[in-house]
């Protein structure tokens, strides 16, 4: 690696003097830590589908149409998904402790207004600043993890625990969903997120460090524009095909202008003096899959939370309390297989054969999740695939989104872990728009020549739509088997905890 004339490591891709890595936390400081991150990214993680079960309360309680319901997700996801890189320069340039607190009160808030709103707009509104502070509070959450841990046996447990909380949220907040909308009410699953905002606030006053804002960069404001419209376009775009045809302008205007700013973005960070997403932070292989990796899951996961939840309580009369546990099984075997991969599987076989394991096995069990019928059971056919789903993903996120903010460099560590956010909501909406309209056509084709007013034609066609978007999720995650197959690097990442990070070209 080229030094200096004081043997200080360059970065060979902006040849700036890269500086040594934050000293591990001492003692049990750093578990805590571990503990206090992991809170707060399990109320980001679970408020993506804690409301989901609760809308059809909150649109009778407040009288808003079929048509709009859809906007109490998507302003959560736009607010988020565009605004997640600017966050992680934010907690990079002004501190990651002070990001992260702000992002705390601030999603406390916003939930606060939106479990106490009276009206749809401030409920919208409410959600959409949800994901203004989610953009704040999550890369700073993952960076704080990745300068926290730089032991590498310890690192691999940290986000053994941190990647079965992002794979599992979705399914807590279902369970969590159901259990405040039937018990309490809907407005419970906004100001939950109290409770967890002020037990994290407080642990985050107690054990995070202030790290000191690095004032000779400064906030590359045009990347940030550039990128965040970007994104909005493609959220946007692929969120209206759930309610306009693809052909429509709506969609694939959006959708083509996301992508003309998005390289226009990508262009400007050759240029910028300070770039928001600096290319040495996307330029390693290991770091580019594992990129990939959580994108194609985010996509393919959707598959199971959001049309497995359908058949359950439309086709087989689940309450929402019923189907949150039903998913508790594939919860543990993804944090099984998580900490697996992170601890043991990682650290002596590399991500090359784990990885694309993961997805094959993930890939499988949604394959056999096509089988279902209105006859089956939970025991004999509806708990084995999922048990088999969550395997194989644990075995992708948590050493994806390891790999993904490993070896960068310490005032680069937010916009890295803002990058692997970005890619799971991006992958998550695309995944959303694609599979419900993909199910939406075949329930449609099944039920042309066919009397729809039979109960037992309509609950064939549901399974129909249920049966496509599972097929469609195996490609995604067949896909992401190629895919990393080809890009991770044969054998086990280099973990030098002394030396500064490098750029692999």
């Amino acid at each position: 690696m080229p030094r200096t004339l004081d043997d200080t490591p360059i970065d060979i891709l902006s040849k700036a003097p890269v500086q040594p890595a934050k000293a591990q936390e001492p003692g049990a400081r750093r578990w805590w830590i571990l503990a206090v991150v992991g809170l707060a990214q399990l109320m980001i993680v679970l408020d993506a589908t804690i409301v989901n079960i609760a809308l059809p309360s909150a649109q009778k309680d407040l009288g808003f149409s079929d048509g709009n319901r859809q906007w109490v997700i998507t302003a959560y996801a736009l607010a988020f998904g565009s605004l997640l890189l600017l966050g992680g320069r934010i907690a990079d340039l002004f501190g990651r402790k002070i990001t992260f607190l702000v992002g705390l009160v601030g999603f406390a808030g916003a939930s606060a207004l939106g479990g106490a709103a009276g009206n749809f707009e401030v409920l919208v509104s409410a959600r959409g600043l949800q994901g203004l502070f989610g953009a704040l509070l999550a890369p700073a959450a993952l960076s704080l993890l990745t300068t926290t841990f730089t032991d590498a046996k310890e690192r691999a447990t940290a986000f053994g625990v941190f990647g079965a909380i992002a794979g599992a949220g979705g399914a807590v907040g279902l369970l969590l969903g159901g259990v405040l909308t039937e018990h309490l009410d809907w407005r419970w699953t906004m100001y939950v997120n109290l409770i967890f905002a002020v037990i994290a606030f407080v642990g985050g006053m107690v054990f995070l460090r202030h790290s000191a804002r690095d004032r000779s960069v400064s906030l590359d404001i045009p990347g940030a524009v550039l990128v965040s419209a970007g994104l909005f376009g493609l959220v946007y775009g692929f969120s209206n095909a759930e309610s306009h045809a693809w052909g429509s302008p709506a969609t694939w205007g959006f959708l083509a202008a996301g992508v003309v700013l998005l390289g226009v973005f990508a262009w400007w960070q050759t240029r910028a003096a300070h770039p928001l997403l600096p290319l040495r932070v996307l330029l390693d292989r290991n770091r580019g899959a594992s990129f990939i990796a959580v994108l194609i899951s985010g996509a393919g996961m959707f598959g199971v939370f959001l049309f497995l939840t359908y058949y359950l309580q439309q086709s087989l009369g689940y309450s929402p309390i019923q189907t949150g546990l039903a998913f508790l099984p594939m919860v543990a075997a993804l944090v099984l297989t998580s900490a697996l991969a992170s601890t043991r599987l990682i650290p002596r076989f590399g991500p090359k054969p784990i990885v694309p394991l993961g997805m094959g096995i993930a890939a499988a069990g949604l394959v056999w999740l096509t089988a279902l019928s209105m006859d089956s059971t939970y025991a004999a056919h509806i708990l084995p695939p999922l048990v088999v789903l969550g395997l194989g993903i644990g075995l992708v996120m948590a050493p994806a989104m390891s790999l993904a903010t490993s070896g960068v460099a310490p005032h680069d560590a937010g916009v890295a872990s803002a990058a692997v956010n970005t890619m799971q909501q991006i992958g998550g909406s695309i995944g959303t728009a694609l599979l419900n309209t993909l199910a939406a056509s075949a329930a449609t084709g099944y039920l042309a020549g066919r009397n729809p007013a039979d109960p037992a034609v309509r609950g064939q066609a549901l399974l129909e739509s249920y049966s496509t978007a599972y097929w469609w999720s195996a490609g995604f995650f067949a896909a992401g088997l190629l895919i990393s197959a080809l890009l991770y690097r044969r054998g086990v990442p280099a973990q030098d905890e002394n030396a500064a990070p490098t750029v692999h070209m």
